[in-house]
């Protein structure tokens, strides 16, 4: 599906269930929230958006822990993790995505090459994060974060 489809799917299924959505992205940069705020009538279901690019960002907006920071670096499961409860619980949303990677072309390391991006979808019951490798340049990587955070929150919606 593409990123109009994906949009139209999770709006009905949002919809259905009187929930909103909530989002908090990093390397995507609002990619996301842009994507689902092109879908006229999405203000039914989307209810806002967090750009932290900064460290001090996550921290403040989010309530991303300094240390969990500083231990395991801004890019890792567990600073998405916590952006995810941090955006659904700050927003009051139902549900939150975050994303959190290095697009490139610069900035990759050894163990966190660019095109490495870290997701978090919350819940009020249960948080799931996933690390995934995308290939290409900074906007092939930010297009399939994108793609990749709305596929995965319609199938942990439709479960």
């Amino acid at each position: 599906m593409n990123s109009t489809d994906l949009t139209k799917t999770l709006a009905e299924i949002l919809l259905s269930r009187n929930w909103l959505v909530s989002l908090a992205e990093s390397c995507t940069g609002g990619l996301v929230s842009a994507t689902l705020t092109e879908l006229a009538g999405s203000s039914a279901w989307f209810e806002r958006g967090y750009i932290t690019y900064s460290n001090e960002a996550k921290t403040e907006c989010l309530d991303v822990p300094a240390r969990l920071i500083e231990s395991h670096g801004a890019v890792s499961e567990p600073v998405a993790k916590a952006m995810a409860e941090g955006a659904r619980i700050n927003s009051g949303s139902n549900v939150a995505i975050s994303i959190t990677g290095i697009a490139g072309p610069s900035g990759g390391t050894t163990e966190k090459p660019v095109g490495t991006v870290c997701f978090g979808w919350a819940t009020e019951n249960q948080t799931f994060t996933k690390t995934v490798h995308f290939d290409g340049d900074r906007q092939a990587v930010r297009r399939q974060a994108t793609e990749f955070a709305l596929t995965e929150l319609i199938a942990l919606l439709r479960n």
